[in-house]
């Protein structure tokens, strides 16, 4: 089964062209990073403009790189919550109307499902059980995953998510957007250990996360030390080492909290260095496997949609055309049909 996976939960326009849910036909991501690099993060407005403006191109694009024409899709996969509403509704209505066009079924898939599963989308998925840290730009949680779309959370931040925490910083410290990258590439000239910062493990029984002390305690550096830009590089050092020691330690505790051998790392922030090392290094020390996807599955992705659609197109659900976006993970996940459309 061939299945167009469309992402646009943020400020990315992706599609992507999966066969079977496991081969990556094609897979074209079209970044807005110039047109949020002025403003420092991301605008809810412009980014959804910029998705009625690219998606229908990006689409095309993605349909020619598979080698196919629209008409060899059977079926669509797309993103429906969480993230910006505007960017939301611009993927979930082009979806319902290509599938509509095209007659065949489609279904709406959790954002953090998709970041989940994109682990089987690498050269040496994980076995099941696995515990898999989960984090970028706007979530971050621990879940142990049973089996394929079998999953419950075991830990979630209380305030921001590691990636907004290191978008916060970057800014405070003018790297620009997105933070991330900056970060990371600076920190490799400073000396973590020279200004520590806090690390929040909160209950150590428990898997939450809080990422807000920190940001305030960079911030508090900042306006108490006139001459911190020369210490930019071990402030960028200092921070990332103390956010990846928190994500890396609530890992490796609740896989052993599960007595479970397998973990993954999976979202935006992924692809940091520094926490790839560290999670690579925690595990190999208690002996259990890991997996990182590539850099280009770690950011959003509609590959992961894809994969995550099929294998609910599977067991036989669809979304109905009245179904609608949802902003927040808390919100209620897909009511799927049985079948096909119901209008």
């Amino acid at each position: 089964m061939i299945v167009l996976g469309i992402e646009t939960s943020c400020d990315e326009t992706a599609v992507a062209v999966v066969k079977d849910g496991s081969t990556i036909l094609s897979s074209v991501v079209a970044s807005q990073v110039a047109v949020h690099h002025p403003f420092g993060g991301v605008v809810p407005e412009l980014a959804s403009r910029k998705h009625i403006e690219t998606i229908g191109g990006v689409m095309n694009e993605a349909v020619h790189k598979a080698g196919l024409g629209l008409t060899d899709i059977e079926g669509v996969a797309v993103t429906r919550g969480p993230g910006l509403v505007g960017s939301l509704l611009v993927g979930f209505s082009f979806a319902k109307s290509i599938a509509y066009v095209l007659n065949v079924p489609w279904v709406g898939v959790d954002h953090l499902e998709g970041h989940i599963h994109s682990a089987f989308l690498s050269e040496n998925p994980p076995s099941f059980p696995f515990v898999v840290l989960l984090a970028s730009g706007g979530h971050t949680g621990i879940y142990h995953v049973t089996a394929r779309l079998q999953y419950e959370i075991m830990g979630r931040t209380r305030d921001d998510a590691a990636g907004e925490a290191f978008d916060k910083v970057a800014k405070m410290l003018k790297l620009g957007y997105p933070g991330g990258p900056a970060i990371d590439q600076l920190s490799e000239n400073g000396d973590p250990k020279r200004i520590p910062f806090p690390k929040a493990f909160m209950d150590e029984s428990r898997f939450d996360f809080s990422f807000s002390g920190i940001k305030t305690a960079v911030n508090r550096y900042i306006r108490t030390h006139p001459g911190y830009a020369e210490e930019t590089a071990n402030i960028a050092a200092g921070f990332q080492e103390s956010v990846v020691e928190v994500l890396t330690t609530k890992l490796i505790q609740a896989a052993t909290a599960k007595e479970c051998r397998h973990l993954a790392l999976v979202g935006g922030v992924a692809g940091n260095r520094r926490l790839r090392e560290a999670v690579e290094a925690e595990a190999k020390k208690n002996k259990m496997t890991v997996c990182i996807p590539p850099l280009d599955l770690c950011g959003d992705n509609a590959a992961m949609i894809a994969y995550v659609g099929y294998h609910r197109l599977q067991r036989g659900e669809a979304s109905r055309l009245t179904d609608d976006v949802y902003s927040r993970s808390s919100s209620p996940h897909p009511v799927f049909q049985k079948t096909g459309f119901q209008v």
